[in-house]
């Protein structure tokens, strides 16, 4: 692993750890076979992939905001990770209502 790539977790499951290049999407890389997170829309409006992220993350966008206000007011660690784009390592929870 170089310091470009980041390693991306899902503590409190049986997935393993996954590596990915810096700047990537999440979106374009997890699958039902490798996360627990599961996609629709992809474009984030849905809110099918809500998560609780530990680690760093840019800021959401305003549309982005939006949706979080709406689904998860009380988490403000929340993110939609179809949105995320990576920058460091993260722990990523499902958020299950």
């Amino acid at each position: 692993m170089n310091e470009k790539q980041y390693i991306i977790s899902f503590p409190g499951t049986n997935y393993p750890s996954i590596i990915l290049d810096a700047h990537q999407k999440l979106s374009e890389h997890l699958t039902i076979q490798n996360s627990p997170v599961l996609f629709g829309c992809r474009t984030g409006i849905c809110g099918t992939c809500l998560v609780l992220v530990n680690g760093e993350t840019s800021p959401p966008s305003a549309e982005e905001r939006e949706v979080l206000e709406v689904l998860a007011p009380e988490h403000p660690n929340a993110r939609l990770s179809c949105q995320l784009e990576l920058t460091s390592h993260l722990e990523i929870t499902h958020l299950k209502e």
